[in-house]
């Protein structure tokens, strides 16, 4: 079979492995689609604190069970699936309260261990999650990010109601202001700096989309919620920026949730977050449940996916779907490789 590998920043080339064959408790998928995230193009430029060369990418992704293993009863050859790529320990003290996303010793498929860029792929039968057959592989290959923003908007408890707002309408800010309305909130403000995204944010059913470099977020966000202001504010851009409009001009008392991650340390006005008892929170990828329901969102038509969706490259053309990411930034939400057909 194919693999891709990525040899040193901006390099990529293919290898010729053998197929893999199933272990007692595992499965082979044959991969159909993945995704490409900011994470990857970070470590397409170099830039992932946290991933080595050389390294398989991949870790959003679906396909279809081609093999399974001698002890797994719960999954069947033919079955439409995507894999949730966490690697954790199972013995450490998140792992062990039922919070293996925070595992001390976390690993995640495509940055410290081999992702999931190749044509088959063994994995553990516990990371792999069905998928209806109603759903395309495109749409199988988005439930990864859907699942951190339904993870992200659950961080907040219950929403029913209330006012969001979400700072940086990429693919997570979209979707954490797609996750939010599916739930329940009642008024949902995204806010970015493209009028691209912002078009695709409105496509997407999200209630209100202001550009902030045309219009102040203290602004829009009394505009639209009144002075009672935003019950939770999900910031999905991680810039100094971003937080300190959050910050400025959250209720006295309300929630921040930092849903993107931070590329290096925050300067932030952190006497006004004290001064008015703000809860500043952080979410971290998810779990099998937020898996769960986000496939049910998407299943009962509460999300809507293919907007998001940009542009598909062939396989072979790994190196050509970054560069494209690089020359349309502004215009690119999700890239889809299209592994097998």
């Amino acid at each position: 079979m194919i693999q891709q590998v990525m040899t040193a920043p901006g390099e990529i080339c293919f290898q010729n492995v053998p197929d893999p064959a199933a272990k007692e408790q595992e499965v082979v998928v044959k991969i159909k689609r993945i995704g490409i995230c900011g994470s990857d193009i970070h470590v397409y430029h170099g830039k992932h604190p946290f991933t080595k060369y050389p390294v398989t990418q991949g870790h959003e992704v679906s396909g279809e069970i081609v093999e399974t293993g001698s002890n797994v009863r719960n999954l069947k050859v033919g079955q439409k699936v995507t894999v949730q790529p966490q690697v954790f320990c199972g013995k450490c003290y998140p792992c062990t309260h039922g919070k293996y996303n925070l595992c001390e010793d976390l690993k995640v498929m495509g940055f410290q261990t081999t992702g999931m860029a190749s044509e088959l792929f063994a994995v553990d039968a516990s990371k792999v999650t069905p998928l209806p057959e109603e759903l395309s592989y495109d749409e199988g290959a988005m439930i990864e990010p859907l699942a951190v923003a339904v993870h992200a908007v659950n961080r907040a408890g219950d929403i029913s109601g209330g006012n969001i707002a979400v700072i940086g309408a990429g693919p997570i800010g979209n979707l954490v202001a797609q996750a939010a309305k599916a739930k329940g909130a009642g008024k949902v403000l995204v806010t970015d700096v493209s009028d691209i995204r912002l078009g695709i944010a409105k496509e997407c059913g999200i209630d209100f989309a202001e550009n902030t470099r045309k219009r102040n977020f203290g602004d829009a966000v009394m505009e639209h919620f009144g002075p009672d202001k935003a019950d939770v504010i999900y910031d999905c851009a991680g810039n100094d920026t971003t937080m300190g409009q959050a910050i400025q001009y959250a209720r006295k008392g309300s929630t921040i949730i930092l849903v993107a991650v931070y590329a290096g340390k925050a300067n932030v006005d952190l006497a006004v977050l004290n001064d008015h008892e703000l809860d500043l929170n952080t979410t971290m990828m998810y779990r099998n449940e937020d898996y769960i329901e986000a496939i049910k969102l998407v299943e009962d038509k509460k999300i809507r996916l293919r907007p998001l969706m940009s542009k598909h490259f062939p396989f072979l053309e790994y190196l050509q779907a970054y560069k494209y990411i690089d020359e349309n930034q502004e215009k690119t939400m999700k890239v889809l490789i299209d592994v097998q057909d």
